[in-house]
């Protein structure tokens, strides 16, 4: 209304008054790759991809916070009241003073121009640091790393630790002024990013988001889909199932539970400690491929400030910053660690505070705050002697402080025991391996990695509860677990933490089978793994009960029970409730159908008789 004001219409505007096309477009435009291209490597955008559209592949290492860019300055005179408007396409610009409209030259009344931010244009803007993947670089090299500028619709597209491709245009960094004088002859470069996208970490695909379809789920899901999904862990390593299903569930993790302030984590931590050369590494590698978040560093080569965070100086503003570490990047995925025993304790005492409450308070140069590092911890370790010595207790052999093995849901010992058979079954499938590249063939056809990446993310959508029914069931066994660690001297440290990992291996193994409730299988088959991984820390001792059959262990199980005599349980008549018999036997590691097995044998042997109805055990 001001502008129009005592105006012609026939008047010719100054260029400078009238709307610019940047104040009015409603829309942003890219240029999208031709799919012909491949991705180059960062060290490979050389002088000859200077203003052409390049696509880089790498890890994003640092995004900044998405902040508004002007492009469109406006300005109003405080003499004739017109707009003025000023599109800018450099990094700085000089702001107008004088107003140059008409009425103001004609009348050089020397009108001022003051700058209206509500009338100016801003776009987002993000910088984005890329470095290349680690098996890219050249011998004896460090990975080289590129800025990415991001306007617009391309922020907030890509976290620090995401595997991206970029497509953009490669140009030099023009500075003015002062900055110029500083920057002498050099230039810096950047790419100005008009494509951003999520890849997986080993294939050169796209990151797959897509629903399962029918076929693909019943591939999966069909007959003993548990075995054929840990199977498919790494099946190039021979054995290890047990330890391969408790890595299945470490991947699908358990439910979160935020009951009114208080956290209860749903993530699984697990720790393979074993003898030297029995595939510890591989299997966490294999992990670190398969997951799509994680992080893979060693005990020596990190020092606490690099897994939690560390204040560093920002380029650009010159303020403090924390950059996170490496549990910070494996937010919501799984940081795996290995040669964890050889980490100084100072450094190790960082990861105590992860593992619990899935935070890292940081107070350090006046930044004071709390970083989330919501993820599973994969620690694989040597024991104390380098090989597991059987002379000495099990604390001697691990020496790890009980507050940071309390944290664990799981401790796998590996032992390296020599049995001609397995021995044998071992070296041809290794033999194997080297000779084709590839798992000698099994009954089944292991699930490809891209297929098990949709499932799992599939599986993480459910949170399945608890019911009534099984809470009584649920702390009966963890009494006993108490109750056996108190008698026995030489075991694992047993706490409450114990009683919650069997609650989140349950609730875990409850969405790997995609249902809404636990089932009493799957606290069955979470205990029977707490068992196995403390049976394994114990073989050499039970070296006399490991060569009786599990009908024999039963039995003695079942005695023990009829002689305790406790009210309700047995008596002196030597009657055993069923229920009580068969919590008993599932909790010390055998499967429901052994139970059954043993029941019948014994049965035909006339040593104890089972009434009609199948609820009580009475001894002859």
């Amino acid at each position: 209304m001001m502008e129009q004001r005592g105006r012609d219409p026939a008047d010719t505007r100054d260029p400078r008054n009238q709307y610019p096309p940047e104040l009015m477009r409603r829309f942003e435009m890219y240029f999208k790759p031709p799919t012909t291209t491949k991705p180059k490597v960062v060290r490979d955008v050389k002088a000859d991809s200077i203003g052409n559209l390049v696509t880089v592949r790498g890890i994003v290492t640092r995004a900044t916070e998405v902040k508004p860019m002007m492009a469109v300055a406006t300005y109003t005179c405080d003499q004739c009241g017109a707009e003025t408007y000023q599109p800018i396409q450099s990094p700085s610009f000089m702001p107008l003073v004088m107003c140059p409209s008409q009425e103001c030259v004609t009348n050089k009344s020397g009108g001022r121009l003051y700058l209206q931010t509500r009338g100016s244009k801003f776009v987002k803007f993000q910088e984005l640091r890329i470095q290349e993947h680690s098996d890219q670089v050249p011998v004896g090299n460090i990975p080289r790393s590129m800025s990415v500028y991001a306007r617009g619709e391309n922020t907030r597209l890509a976290q620090p630790g995401d595997h991206v491709a970029i497509t953009g245009v490669f140009l030099p960094l023009l500075k003015t002024g002062f900055k110029q004088a500083v920057q002498g002859l050099l230039s810096e470069t950047y790419l100005e990013a008009h494509s951003i996208t999520l890849m997986n970490k080993t294939e050169d695909d796209e990151l797959g988001n897509e629903e399962l379809t029918e076929e693909e789920l019943r591939s999966i899901t069909d007959e003993g889909f548990y075995e054929k999904l840990a199977g498919s862990i790494a099946p190039e390593i021979y054995g290890h199932e047990d330890v391969k299903k408790a890595l299945l569930l470490l991947l699908v993790g358990g439910v979160e539970q935020a009951p009114k302030g208080m956290k209860i984590r749903g993530n699984i931590n697990i720790c393979l400690m074993g003898d030297p050369g029995v595939a510890k590494s591989q299997l966490l590698s294999y992990i670190d491929r398969l997951a799509p978040r994680s992080q893979y560093t060693t005990g020596r080569g990190s020092s606490g400030v690099g897994l939690t965070a560390a204040v560093m100086r920002d380029p650009l503003t010159g303020e403090m910053t924390l950059e996170g570490g490496a549990l910070v990047l494996a937010d919501q995925g799984i940081c795996c660690i290995d040669e964890f025993d050889k980490m100084a304790d100072a450094d190790r005492t960082a990861i105590h505070e992860v593992m619990e409450q899935q935070t890292i308070s940081i107070a350090k140069a006046g930044i004071m705050t709390s970083l989330n590092a919501r993820c599973s911890i994969l620690a694989a370790a040597n024991p104390a002697y380098g090989r597991y010595n059987p002379r000495k207790s099990i604390e001697q052999n691990i020496q790890l402080p009980a507050a940071l093995l309390s944290r664990f849901d799981l401790l796998w010992l590996i032992q390296d025991k020599p049995d001609a058979d397995a021995d044998l079954r071992l070296a041809q499938h290794i033999t194997y391996v080297h000779q084709h590249c590839r798992q000698p063939p099994t009954h089944f056809t292991p699930i490809d990695m891209k297929l098990m990446r949709r499932y799992i993310a599939l599986c993480k959508k459910r949170q399945p509860v608890v019911p009534e029914s099984l809470a009584d069931y649920i702390t009966a066994a963890y009494v006993e677990m108490r109750k056996e660690a108190r008698v026995s001297k030489d075991t694992t440290f047993t706490s409450a933490r114990t009683l919650l990992s069997i609650l989140r291996l349950s609730t875990a193994l409850a969405r790997l089978r995609m249902m809404e409730t636990v089932e009493k299988e799957d606290v069955n088959e979470a205990m029977r793994l707490m068992e196995m991984s403390k049976d394994s820390l114990q073989a050499d001792k039970s070296s006399t009960t490991r060569t009786q059959r599990p009908a024999d262990v039963i039995f003695s199980l079942v005695r023990e029970l009829s002689t305790e005599g406790v009210t309700g349980r047995g008596g002196a008549g030597g009657v055993v409730r069923m229920a009580e018999a068969e919590q008993r036997c599932v909790s010390r590691g055998f499967t429901p159908a052994q139970f059954q097995e043993a029941l019948e044998e014994y049965e035909e042997l006339n040593v104890w008789q089972i009434n009609q109805a199948r609820s009580r055990i009475t001894f002859v």
